[in-house]
Protein backbone atom coordinates (compact mmCIF):
# COMPACT_ATOMS: atom_id res chain seq x y z
CA UNK A 1 0.00 0.00 0.00
CA UNK A 2 1.35 3.28 -0.30
CA UNK A 3 1.67 4.42 3.29
CA UNK A 4 4.02 2.27 3.43
CA UNK A 5 6.41 5.33 1.86
CA UNK A 6 7.74 7.57 4.81
CA UNK A 7 7.28 11.45 3.89
CA UNK A 8 8.98 12.90 6.75
CA UNK A 9 12.05 11.37 8.01
CA UNK A 10 12.80 13.74 10.34
CA UNK A 11 10.58 11.52 12.78
CA UNK A 12 11.61 8.72 14.56
CA UNK A 13 10.00 5.34 13.99
CA UNK A 14 7.49 4.36 16.86
CA UNK A 15 8.85 0.82 16.36
CA UNK A 16 12.09 2.35 17.30
CA UNK A 17 11.06 4.81 20.51
CA UNK A 18 7.53 4.99 20.98
CA UNK A 19 8.08 7.83 23.66
CA UNK A 20 10.65 10.03 20.80
CA UNK A 21 8.20 9.22 18.05
CA UNK A 22 5.79 11.14 20.36
CA UNK A 23 7.81 14.22 21.33
CA UNK A 24 9.16 14.31 17.75
CA UNK A 25 5.34 15.02 16.73
CA UNK A 26 4.35 17.27 19.63
CA UNK A 27 7.29 19.83 18.30
CA UNK A 28 7.60 19.36 14.67
CA UNK A 29 3.64 19.73 14.25
CA UNK A 30 3.82 22.68 15.91
CA UNK A 31 1.58 21.84 18.70
CA UNK A 32 3.71 22.74 21.44
CA UNK A 33 7.11 24.72 22.27
CA UNK A 34 8.99 23.97 25.82
CA UNK A 35 8.83 26.86 28.35
CA UNK A 36 11.74 27.90 30.50
CA UNK A 37 9.22 26.82 33.64
CA UNK A 38 9.97 23.48 34.20
CA UNK A 39 7.07 21.48 33.46
CA UNK A 40 4.75 23.37 31.82
CA UNK A 41 4.14 23.50 28.26
CA UNK A 42 3.22 26.51 25.32
CA UNK A 43 0.13 25.26 23.69
CA UNK A 44 1.20 26.49 20.06
CA UNK A 45 -1.46 28.04 17.86
CA UNK A 46 -2.10 24.65 15.82
CA UNK A 47 -2.26 22.56 19.15
CA UNK A 48 -4.49 25.37 20.97
CA UNK A 49 -6.61 24.59 17.97
CA UNK A 50 -7.71 21.48 18.33
CA UNK A 51 -7.82 21.95 22.03
CA UNK A 52 -10.70 24.91 20.98
CA UNK A 53 -12.44 22.28 18.87
CA UNK A 54 -12.73 19.43 21.65
CA UNK A 55 -13.61 22.00 24.10
CA UNK A 56 -16.45 23.23 21.74
CA UNK A 57 -17.79 20.07 20.99
CA UNK A 58 -18.02 18.89 24.55
CA UNK A 59 -19.37 22.50 25.86
CA UNK A 60 -22.32 21.70 23.33
CA UNK A 61 -22.73 18.12 24.51
CA UNK A 62 -22.40 19.27 27.84
CA UNK A 63 -25.10 22.37 27.91
CA UNK A 64 -27.67 20.30 25.97
CA UNK A 65 -27.94 18.36 29.47
CA UNK A 66 -28.19 21.53 31.19
CA UNK A 67 -25.28 22.40 32.25
CA UNK A 68 -23.89 25.79 32.85
CA UNK A 69 -20.54 27.86 32.85
CA UNK A 70 -19.11 29.23 35.48
CA UNK A 71 -16.01 30.21 37.00
CA UNK A 72 -14.02 29.80 40.41
CA UNK A 73 -10.79 31.51 41.81
CA UNK A 74 -7.57 30.20 40.90
CA UNK A 75 -6.82 30.50 44.85
CA UNK A 76 -7.90 28.21 47.72
CA UNK A 77 -7.04 29.40 51.51
CA UNK A 78 -5.45 26.59 53.07
CA UNK A 79 -8.35 26.10 55.82
CA UNK A 80 -10.60 25.57 53.13
CA UNK A 81 -8.77 23.22 51.47
CA UNK A 82 -8.48 21.51 54.59
CA UNK A 83 -12.28 20.82 55.25
CA UNK A 84 -12.42 17.49 53.57
CA UNK A 85 -9.52 14.91 55.06
CA UNK A 86 -9.43 12.41 52.16
CA UNK A 87 -9.53 15.30 49.82
CA UNK A 88 -6.51 17.11 50.96
CA UNK A 89 -4.80 14.36 51.58
CA UNK A 90 -5.09 13.14 48.01
CA UNK A 91 -3.57 16.06 46.86
CA UNK A 92 -0.98 17.44 48.67
CA UNK A 93 1.34 16.19 47.21
CA UNK A 94 0.74 18.15 44.12
CA UNK A 95 -0.44 21.11 45.58
CA UNK A 96 1.60 24.48 44.88
CA UNK A 97 1.38 27.47 47.56
CA UNK A 98 1.28 30.66 47.80
CA UNK A 99 3.45 31.94 50.67
CA UNK A 100 3.31 36.14 50.07
CA UNK A 101 1.61 38.56 48.19
CA UNK A 102 3.93 40.85 46.80
CA UNK A 103 6.77 41.70 49.73
CA UNK A 104 4.35 40.32 52.20
CA UNK A 105 3.89 37.27 53.83
CA UNK A 106 0.30 35.46 53.88
CA UNK A 107 -1.67 35.21 57.15
CA UNK A 108 -2.89 31.89 55.40
CA UNK A 109 -0.76 29.87 52.71
CA UNK A 110 -3.01 30.27 49.21
CA UNK A 111 -3.01 26.92 47.06
CA UNK A 112 -3.01 27.52 43.62
CA UNK A 113 -5.84 24.90 42.72
CA UNK A 114 -5.29 21.22 41.87
CA UNK A 115 -9.09 21.00 41.18
CA UNK A 116 -11.77 22.81 42.60
CA UNK A 117 -14.17 21.06 44.82
CA UNK A 118 -13.63 22.87 47.64
CA UNK A 119 -14.62 26.82 46.27
CA UNK A 120 -17.59 24.62 44.38
CA UNK A 121 -18.59 23.70 48.07
CA UNK A 122 -18.33 27.06 49.71
CA UNK A 123 -20.46 28.67 46.98
CA UNK A 124 -23.10 25.75 47.08
CA UNK A 125 -23.62 26.17 50.69
CA UNK A 126 -23.76 29.85 50.52
CA UNK A 127 -26.38 29.68 47.34
CA UNK A 128 -28.22 26.55 48.19
CA UNK A 129 -31.63 26.44 50.73
CA UNK A 130 -34.19 24.73 49.11
CA UNK A 131 -34.93 21.78 47.21
CA UNK A 132 -35.99 24.67 44.53
CA UNK A 133 -32.53 25.49 44.38
CA UNK A 134 -31.65 21.89 43.14
CA UNK A 135 -30.43 20.48 40.92
CA UNK A 136 -27.24 23.16 40.52
CA UNK A 137 -25.13 21.78 37.35
CA UNK A 138 -22.06 24.04 36.77
CA UNK A 139 -19.26 23.33 35.10
CA UNK A 140 -16.22 25.45 34.25
CA UNK A 141 -13.28 25.96 31.84
CA UNK A 142 -9.82 26.82 33.45
CA UNK A 143 -6.30 25.41 34.38
CA UNK A 144 -5.36 23.89 37.33
CA UNK A 145 -1.72 23.20 38.38
CA UNK A 146 -0.28 20.02 39.97
CA UNK A 147 3.26 19.90 41.09
CA UNK A 148 3.88 16.68 38.75
CA UNK A 149 8.23 15.42 39.01
CA UNK A 150 7.96 13.35 35.56
CA UNK A 151 6.38 15.49 32.84
CA UNK A 152 5.41 15.08 29.32
CA UNK A 153 3.45 17.34 27.05
CA UNK A 154 -0.15 17.11 26.92
CA UNK A 155 -0.18 13.68 29.25
CA UNK A 156 1.58 14.83 32.14
CA UNK A 157 2.61 19.05 32.94
CA UNK A 158 2.98 20.99 35.91
CA UNK A 159 0.14 23.19 34.60
CA UNK A 160 -3.10 22.27 31.94
CA UNK A 161 -5.96 23.02 30.63
CA UNK A 162 -9.51 21.07 31.50
CA UNK A 163 -12.95 20.93 32.53
CA UNK A 164 -14.33 20.64 35.93
CA UNK A 165 -17.93 19.59 36.31
CA UNK A 166 -19.41 20.34 39.72
CA UNK A 167 -23.21 19.23 40.71
CA UNK A 168 -25.51 19.30 43.28
CA UNK A 169 -28.11 16.67 43.41
CA UNK A 170 -30.87 16.33 46.04
CA UNK A 171 -30.75 12.67 46.02
CA UNK A 172 -28.76 10.21 45.80
CA UNK A 173 -30.38 8.43 42.91
CA UNK A 174 -30.20 11.65 40.83
CA UNK A 175 -26.12 11.93 41.38
CA UNK A 176 -25.85 8.55 40.16
CA UNK A 177 -27.45 9.14 37.06
CA UNK A 178 -25.71 12.15 36.49
CA UNK A 179 -22.27 11.07 37.30
CA UNK A 180 -23.01 8.06 34.45
CA UNK A 181 -24.93 10.81 32.23
CA UNK A 182 -21.44 12.48 31.76
CA UNK A 183 -19.44 9.21 31.98
CA UNK A 184 -21.81 8.17 28.65
CA UNK A 185 -21.28 11.75 27.41
CA UNK A 186 -17.06 11.44 27.50
CA UNK A 187 -17.31 7.86 26.23
CA UNK A 188 -19.88 8.99 22.94
CA UNK A 189 -17.29 11.48 22.56
CA UNK A 190 -14.62 9.84 22.40
CA UNK A 191 -16.07 7.10 19.83
CA UNK A 192 -18.14 9.21 17.87
CA UNK A 193 -15.57 12.21 17.10
CA UNK A 194 -12.24 11.02 18.34
CA UNK A 195 -12.60 7.65 16.63
CA UNK A 196 -11.49 6.22 19.84
CA UNK A 197 -12.57 3.04 21.38
CA UNK A 198 -12.99 3.16 25.04
CA UNK A 199 -13.90 0.82 28.15
CA UNK A 200 -16.30 2.43 30.49
CA UNK A 201 -15.95 0.88 33.98
CA UNK A 202 -15.86 1.66 37.91
CA UNK A 203 -12.05 2.71 39.34
CA UNK A 204 -10.88 0.14 42.50
CA UNK A 205 -11.60 2.15 45.89
CA UNK A 206 -7.72 2.20 45.86
CA UNK A 207 -7.52 4.15 41.82
CA UNK A 208 -10.68 6.43 43.17
CA UNK A 209 -10.84 9.96 43.33
CA UNK A 210 -9.88 11.62 46.86
CA UNK A 211 -13.17 12.08 48.27
CA UNK A 212 -15.26 10.04 46.24
CA UNK A 213 -17.70 7.44 46.88
CA UNK A 214 -17.14 6.19 43.28
CA UNK A 215 -15.39 7.08 40.51
CA UNK A 216 -15.66 6.03 36.60
CA UNK A 217 -13.83 6.19 33.63
CA UNK A 218 -13.13 6.05 30.02
CA UNK A 219 -9.98 3.75 29.66
CA UNK A 220 -8.43 4.15 26.21
CA UNK A 221 -5.77 1.97 24.99
CA UNK A 222 -2.87 3.55 22.66
CA UNK A 223 -0.96 2.22 19.98
CA UNK A 224 1.84 0.88 22.22
CA UNK A 225 -0.08 -0.74 24.60
CA UNK A 226 -0.54 0.94 27.23
CA UNK A 227 -3.46 2.54 28.85
CA UNK A 228 -4.40 6.25 29.13
CA UNK A 229 -7.19 7.54 31.45
CA UNK A 230 -9.47 9.49 28.98
CA UNK A 231 -11.91 11.39 31.59
CA UNK A 232 -13.37 10.12 34.42
CA UNK A 233 -17.17 11.35 36.71
CA UNK A 234 -16.96 10.71 40.39
CA UNK A 235 -20.44 10.34 43.05
CA UNK A 236 -18.88 12.29 46.10
CA UNK A 237 -22.65 11.30 47.73
CA UNK A 238 -22.93 13.41 50.34
CA UNK A 239 -19.41 13.60 52.03
CA UNK A 240 -18.58 17.00 50.32
CA UNK A 241 -21.83 18.05 52.06
CA UNK A 242 -21.59 17.19 55.44
CA UNK A 243 -18.20 18.44 55.03
CA UNK A 244 -18.89 21.83 54.08
CA UNK A 245 -23.05 21.60 55.26
CA UNK A 246 -24.90 22.38 52.54
CA UNK A 247 -28.18 21.81 53.43
CA UNK A 248 -31.62 22.50 51.97
CA UNK A 249 -35.22 21.81 53.23
CA UNK A 250 -36.75 19.54 50.90
CA UNK A 251 -40.94 19.15 50.24
CA UNK A 252 -41.23 17.20 53.56
CA UNK A 253 -39.99 20.07 55.29
CA UNK A 254 -37.01 18.44 56.32
CA UNK A 255 -33.41 19.11 56.01
CA UNK A 256 -31.27 17.50 54.62
CA UNK A 257 -27.47 17.23 53.17
CA UNK A 258 -27.24 17.48 48.96
CA UNK A 259 -25.33 14.97 47.20
CA UNK A 260 -22.66 15.94 44.86
CA UNK A 261 -20.73 15.02 41.52
CA UNK A 262 -17.60 15.81 39.85
CA UNK A 263 -16.14 15.33 36.01
CA UNK A 264 -12.98 16.48 33.84
CA UNK A 265 -11.31 15.56 30.87
CA UNK A 266 -8.05 17.69 29.73
CA UNK A 267 -5.70 18.61 26.95
CA UNK A 268 -3.97 14.80 27.43
CA UNK A 269 -6.87 14.24 25.02
CA UNK A 270 -4.83 15.63 22.42
CA UNK A 271 -1.96 13.26 24.03
CA UNK A 272 -3.99 10.51 23.57
CA UNK A 273 -5.40 11.25 19.63
CA UNK A 274 -1.58 11.30 19.08
CA UNK A 275 -0.74 8.10 20.35
CA UNK A 276 -4.07 6.58 19.29
CA UNK A 277 -4.10 7.86 15.42
CA UNK A 278 -0.59 9.23 14.73
CA UNK A 279 1.87 7.24 12.46
CA UNK A 280 5.45 7.53 11.29
CA UNK A 281 4.52 10.75 8.86
CA UNK A 282 2.61 12.69 11.86
CA UNK A 283 -0.22 13.29 13.48
CA UNK A 284 -3.57 11.74 11.91
CA UNK A 285 -6.00 13.69 13.19
CA UNK A 286 -9.97 12.89 12.99
CA UNK A 287 -11.99 15.43 11.31
CA UNK A 288 -14.26 16.73 13.71
CA UNK A 289 -11.28 18.16 15.82
CA UNK A 290 -8.88 19.03 12.61
CA UNK A 291 -8.35 22.85 12.48
CA UNK A 292 -7.91 22.15 9.00
CA UNK A 293 -10.13 19.19 7.49
CA UNK A 294 -9.18 19.82 3.77
CA UNK A 295 -6.13 21.55 2.61
CA UNK A 296 -5.73 22.39 -1.30
CA UNK A 297 -2.77 22.79 -3.17
CA UNK A 298 -2.40 23.95 -6.19
CA UNK A 299 -0.07 22.31 -8.51
CA UNK A 300 1.92 24.01 -11.42
CA UNK A 301 0.28 27.21 -10.04
CA UNK A 302 2.42 28.93 -12.76
CA UNK A 303 -0.07 27.31 -15.28
CA UNK A 304 -2.91 30.21 -16.35
CA UNK A 305 -5.67 29.70 -14.12
CA UNK A 306 -4.84 27.23 -11.84
CA UNK A 307 -4.65 29.40 -8.81
CA UNK A 308 -7.97 31.24 -9.77
CA UNK A 309 -9.51 27.61 -9.87
CA UNK A 310 -8.23 26.27 -6.95
CA UNK A 311 -9.52 29.34 -4.83
CA UNK A 312 -12.91 28.99 -6.45
CA UNK A 313 -12.76 25.35 -5.26
CA UNK A 314 -12.01 26.37 -1.50
CA UNK A 315 -14.06 29.05 -1.71
CA UNK A 316 -16.82 26.37 -2.13
CA UNK A 317 -15.70 23.85 0.16
CA UNK A 318 -15.19 26.42 2.97
CA UNK A 319 -19.40 26.57 3.20
CA UNK A 320 -19.31 22.80 4.75
CA UNK A 321 -15.56 22.14 5.49
CA UNK A 322 -12.54 23.91 7.54
CA UNK A 323 -10.16 24.25 4.43
CA UNK A 324 -7.14 25.97 3.52
CA UNK A 325 -5.53 26.35 0.64
CA UNK A 326 -1.25 26.74 -0.01
CA UNK A 327 -0.87 28.88 -2.63
CA UNK A 328 3.25 29.50 -1.23
CA UNK A 329 6.21 29.04 -3.24
CA UNK A 330 7.24 25.87 -1.45
CA UNK A 331 7.30 22.46 -3.96
CA UNK A 332 4.25 20.82 -4.03
CA UNK A 333 6.26 17.67 -2.08
CA UNK A 334 6.95 19.85 0.82
CA UNK A 335 3.26 21.37 0.95
CA UNK A 336 2.14 17.54 1.00
CA UNK A 337 5.23 15.97 3.86
CA UNK A 338 4.17 19.39 6.04
CA UNK A 339 0.27 18.61 5.66
CA UNK A 340 0.91 15.02 6.35
CA UNK A 341 2.78 15.84 9.22
CA UNK A 342 -0.39 18.35 10.58
CA UNK A 343 -2.69 15.28 10.48
CA UNK A 344 -4.57 17.02 8.06
CA UNK A 345 -7.91 14.07 6.90
CA UNK A 346 -7.48 15.47 3.43
CA UNK A 347 -5.57 16.49 1.26
CA UNK A 348 -6.86 18.41 -2.53
CA UNK A 349 -4.79 18.36 -4.98
CA UNK A 350 -5.75 20.18 -8.59
CA UNK A 351 -3.37 20.80 -11.67
CA UNK A 352 -4.14 22.08 -15.33
CA UNK A 353 -4.86 18.46 -16.23
CA UNK A 354 -7.42 18.33 -13.36
CA UNK A 355 -9.10 21.45 -14.79
CA UNK A 356 -9.04 20.25 -18.18
CA UNK A 357 -10.86 16.99 -17.11
CA UNK A 358 -13.38 18.98 -14.51
CA UNK A 359 -11.49 17.29 -11.62
CA UNK A 360 -8.98 17.01 -8.23
CA UNK A 361 -7.74 14.22 -6.96
CA UNK A 362 -8.49 13.99 -2.74
CA UNK A 363 -6.24 11.72 -0.74
CA UNK A 364 -6.70 10.46 2.29
CA UNK A 365 -4.74 11.14 5.70
CA UNK A 366 -4.96 8.12 6.94
CA UNK A 367 -4.77 5.22 4.36
CA UNK A 368 -3.38 7.87 1.53
CA UNK A 369 -6.08 6.45 -1.38
CA UNK A 370 -6.30 8.61 -3.47
CA UNK A 371 -9.99 9.04 -4.75
CA UNK A 372 -10.76 11.41 -8.22
CA UNK A 373 -13.41 13.80 -7.79
CA UNK A 374 -15.64 15.56 -10.25
CA UNK A 375 -15.40 19.21 -9.13
CA UNK A 376 -18.98 18.89 -8.94
CA UNK A 377 -19.56 16.36 -6.34
CA UNK A 378 -17.35 17.46 -3.72
CA UNK A 379 -20.17 18.39 -1.56
CA UNK A 380 -21.02 15.47 -1.28
CA UNK A 381 -17.95 13.50 -1.61
CA UNK A 382 -16.00 15.74 0.96
CA UNK A 383 -18.32 14.96 3.77
CA UNK A 384 -18.52 11.36 3.38
CA UNK A 385 -14.97 10.61 2.75
CA UNK A 386 -14.71 12.78 5.87
CA UNK A 387 -16.81 10.63 8.03
CA UNK A 388 -15.34 7.63 6.40
CA UNK A 389 -11.83 8.77 8.04
CA UNK A 390 -13.58 8.76 11.38
CA UNK A 391 -15.04 5.08 10.80
CA UNK A 392 -11.76 4.22 9.82
CA UNK A 393 -9.72 5.27 12.59
CA UNK A 394 -12.06 3.82 14.90
CA UNK A 395 -12.15 0.21 13.55
CA UNK A 396 -7.99 0.41 13.54
CA UNK A 397 -7.92 1.67 16.50
CA UNK A 398 -10.64 -1.10 18.01
CA UNK A 399 -8.65 -4.04 16.36
CA UNK A 400 -5.62 -3.16 17.82
CA UNK A 401 -6.98 -3.14 21.33
CA UNK A 402 -8.37 -6.38 20.02
CA UNK A 403 -5.16 -8.08 19.42
CA UNK A 404 -3.81 -6.37 22.84
CA UNK A 405 -6.00 -7.77 25.23
CA UNK A 406 -5.55 -10.86 27.03
CA UNK A 407 -6.76 -13.06 29.52
CA UNK A 408 -4.83 -14.47 32.64
CA UNK A 409 -6.30 -17.23 35.09
CA UNK A 410 -3.34 -17.27 37.40
CA UNK A 411 -0.66 -15.08 38.95
CA UNK A 412 2.24 -16.49 37.03
CA UNK A 413 0.66 -16.11 33.95
CA UNK A 414 -0.62 -12.40 34.41
CA UNK A 415 3.55 -12.01 35.23
CA UNK A 416 4.35 -13.57 32.10
CA UNK A 417 1.77 -11.41 29.87
CA UNK A 418 2.97 -8.32 31.75
CA UNK A 419 6.49 -8.64 30.83
CA UNK A 420 6.02 -10.29 27.59
CA UNK A 421 3.36 -8.83 25.87
CA UNK A 422 1.16 -5.46 26.14
CA UNK A 423 -2.12 -4.08 26.20
CA UNK A 424 -5.21 -4.84 28.58
CA UNK A 425 -5.16 -8.13 30.69
CA UNK A 426 -8.74 -9.33 31.91
CA UNK A 427 -8.17 -11.12 34.79
CA UNK A 428 -10.79 -12.22 38.41
CA UNK A 429 -9.97 -10.37 41.69
CA UNK A 430 -11.31 -10.84 45.19
CA UNK A 431 -11.30 -7.13 45.80
CA UNK A 432 -8.76 -7.35 48.28
CA UNK A 433 -6.05 -4.11 48.29
CA UNK A 434 -3.29 -6.65 49.31
CA UNK A 435 -3.99 -8.41 45.98
CA UNK A 436 -4.10 -5.35 44.15
CA UNK A 437 -0.97 -3.68 45.58
CA UNK A 438 0.79 -7.53 44.97
CA UNK A 439 0.23 -7.73 41.53
CA UNK A 440 1.36 -3.51 41.14
CA UNK A 441 4.58 -5.48 43.09
CA UNK A 442 4.93 -7.96 40.78
CA UNK A 443 3.57 -7.42 37.18
CA UNK A 444 4.14 -3.42 37.36
CA UNK A 445 0.44 -3.39 36.63
CA UNK A 446 -2.57 -1.05 37.90
CA UNK A 447 -5.88 -1.79 37.71
CA UNK A 448 -7.78 0.12 34.80
CA UNK A 449 -11.19 -0.04 35.58
CA UNK A 450 -14.06 -3.02 36.59
CA UNK A 451 -15.93 -2.97 33.22
CA UNK A 452 -19.36 -2.87 32.69
CA UNK A 453 -21.54 -5.15 31.44
CA UNK A 454 -19.06 -7.70 30.83
CA UNK A 455 -19.25 -11.88 31.64
CA UNK A 456 -16.77 -13.20 34.37
CA UNK A 457 -13.70 -15.47 33.04
CA UNK A 458 -13.45 -17.34 36.19
CA UNK A 459 -14.46 -17.49 39.99
CA UNK A 460 -11.51 -17.33 41.74
CA UNK A 461 -8.79 -14.18 41.97
CA UNK A 462 -5.78 -14.65 39.82
CA UNK A 463 -3.69 -13.25 42.40
CA UNK A 464 -4.92 -15.47 46.05
CA UNK A 465 -7.30 -17.62 44.80
CA UNK A 466 -9.77 -17.14 46.75
CA UNK A 467 -13.46 -16.57 45.35
CA UNK A 468 -13.55 -13.65 42.82
CA UNK A 469 -15.86 -10.43 43.07
CA UNK A 470 -15.03 -8.32 40.01
CA UNK A 471 -13.28 -8.63 36.21
CA UNK A 472 -10.35 -6.28 36.16
CA UNK A 473 -8.83 -4.81 33.02
CA UNK A 474 -5.16 -4.72 34.23
CA UNK A 475 -2.35 -2.58 32.39
CA UNK A 476 0.53 -0.35 32.08
CA UNK A 477 -0.24 2.95 31.80
CA UNK A 478 0.73 6.67 30.73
Amino acid sequence: MANEKKMVEQITSMEEDFAKWYTDIVKKADLIDYSSVKGCMIIRPYGYAIWELIQQNLDARFKATGVENVYMPMFIPESLLNKEKDHVEGFAPEVAWVTHGGSERLTERMCVRPTSETLFCEHYANIIRSYRDLPKNYNQWCSVVRWEKTTRPFLRSREFLWQEGHTMHATAEEAEARTLQMLNVYADFFEADLGIPVLKGRKTDKEKFAGAEATYTVEALMHDGKALQGGTSHNFGDGFAKAFDIKYLDKDNKIKYAHQTSWGVSTRMIGAIIMTHGDDNGLVLPPAVAPIQVVVVPVQMHKEGVVEAATKVRDEIAAYARVKMDDSDNSPGWKFAEYEMKGVPLRLELGPRDIEQGQCVLVRRDNREKIFCPLDKLAETIPAVLADITKALYEKAAANRANRTWEAHSLEELCEIAANKSGYIKAMWCGDLECELKLKEQADVSSRCMPFGEEPIGDVCVCCGKPAKKLVYWGKAY
